[in-house]
């Protein structure tokens, strides 16, 4: 399967000052109308899809693997800045499926490749969103890992360019496609224990200091200034790459945005609820003595609701990146609470209990991965609407920084709810966008 584009509008899209924010209903339009298609006809050979994966230090490195594994699909090339993971990766997939992987240290020459279908984006945070409109300026699909996005403002782009250019643009929550979870979720909102009201969701660790940097220079197999991108620039850090560059405000989103995404998308998804409308947030440094800026323990509330004074529905999280005993007898997980019982979801099980604590029906779980990843390239293939759409991952992304926000301003955060928008505080509608580097800025 190969999708053609033209050159010209790709860079036209890429260099053009121009912004645009598309509307918010076209996944559920698009669902209204699947009900009405006839299914899909089974895959073939020539419905082979060919990605391109970006960034492989970690989850890049699971998702690799996961596709290779997956039939009619064919990763034709393994992007990264550092060419010692790239290689690595790359003679791995090849071992896995017996076909050659190119090797790629600029992601645009992906984009550039007419026989690549989808963009798999699990590089940094900051480079979820540029990365995601530039591949759908180039006529490809896109799997993005969580969060969707950087900052606010970025996610609304993301909708934007999905929307202008048509494409499939999946976000890597993968709970959405675990079977049991979505079969206790169908029954939660069939009432079999009343409307849900309050969800409490969270994640615990053990997670090792960073230490304090050092100095030094780049590495001569790491390409820095690529893997900054669209980032302003700032001096290497020794103790950062590849993964501590999560808990630093200018490139990635804190424990909130790293894995409090998923608990936060089930509680959302659970209780059928958009954007928050009020958001408070408090944490602090509590363990760590080292370099790291974004809190090590954090609790947020978002409350929900038309308007007026009282909202009708609620999400309480917290994190704790060096303790990590949970609630429910598991480290992650989201609680969600009903006037007639309680569903509790846990990287093992989906339980069911009743007003008084007895349960009433558990059922074993995964994280629903190799679902997830099947489910988008399916999506390729008839067009259809992703179970985690872009719109969708937005809008759970959305309580991440939201949550940050308030964290970082130390204030209530009000907001417009049809947009999401910090309303009435400059100081938190500040942090809604970011700088870019001169000819890195996402434009649509």
């Amino acid at each position: 399967m190969s999708t053609s584009w033209n050159r010209r509008r790709f860079l036209h899209a890429a260099l053009s000052t121009s912004g645009a924010v598309a509307s918010l209903s076209w996944a559920a339009r698009r669902r209204a109308a699947q009900a009405e298609e006839a299914p899909a006809a089974p895959s073939s050979a020539a419905d082979e899809i060919v990605l391109g994966i970006m960034g492989v230090a970690n989850r890049g490195h699971q998702l690799a693997k996961a596709f290779a594994g997956i039939p009619g699909c064919r990763i034709a090339a393994i992007c990264d800045v550092d060419e010692r993971l790239r290689g690595k990766v790359a003679e791995e997939v090849t071992s896995l499926t017996g076909r050659p992987v190119e090797q790629v240290g600029d992601f645009r020459r992906l984009l550039d490749d007419q026989g690549v279908d989808a963009l798999v984006c699990a590089a940094p945070d900051h480079w979820h969103a540029p990365a995601t409109v530039l591949a759908c300026a180039a006529g490809k699909h896109v799997y993005v890992e969580k969060p969707a996005c950087h900052n606010g403002r970025e996610g609304e782009l993301m909708i934007a360019a999905a929307r202008k250019h048509q494409r499939i643009v999946q976000m890597g929550t993968q709970r959405r496609s675990a079977p049991p979870i979505r079969q206790a979720i169908e029954r939660l909102h069939a009432g079999e224990i009343g409307p849900a009201r309050f969800a409490r969701g969270w994640i615990v660790s053990t997670r090792p200091t960073i230490g304090r940097q050092q100095g030094g220079s780049p590495p001569a197999w790491l390409d820095y200034a690529l893997w900054q991108g669209p980032a302003p620039e700032q001096p290497y850090r020794d103790n950062m790459i590849p993964y501590h560059w999560h808990w630093f405000w200018h490139w990635g989103t804190g424990e909130l945005g790293n894995n409090g995404i998923h608990a936060l998308d089930l509680c959302r998804w659970g209780l059928q609820v958009d954007r928050p409308r009020q958001v408070t947030s408090s944490g602090a440094k509590l363990f760590f003595q080292d370099d790291q800026q974004t809190p090590d323990t954090q609790l947020a509330t978002f409350l929900f609701g038309p308007g007026g004074e009282t909202p009708d529905k609620a999400i309480h999280w917290e994190h704790r990146t060096w303790n990590k005993r949970g609630f429910e007898d598991s480290a992650f997980g989201a609680h969600l609470y009903a006037d007639g019982g309680s569903l509790v979801i846990t990287s093992n099980a989906c339980t069911f209990y009743d007003m008084d604590g007895k349960q009433l029906d558990r059922q074993e779980t995964t994280s629903g991965e190799n679902e997830h990843l099947a489910d988008f390239l399916e999506c390729v293939r008839t067009n259809r609407a992703p179970r985690a759409e872009i719109e969708i991952g937005v809008t759970s992304t959305l309580m991440c920084h939201l949550g940050n926000i308030a964290y970082r301003t130390g204030q209530v955060v009000k907001t417009d709810p049809a947009t999401g928008r910090p309303a009435g505080n400059a100081e938190a509608e500040a942090l809604w966008a970011r700088e870019y580097r001169p000819g890195w800025e996402p434009q649509v």
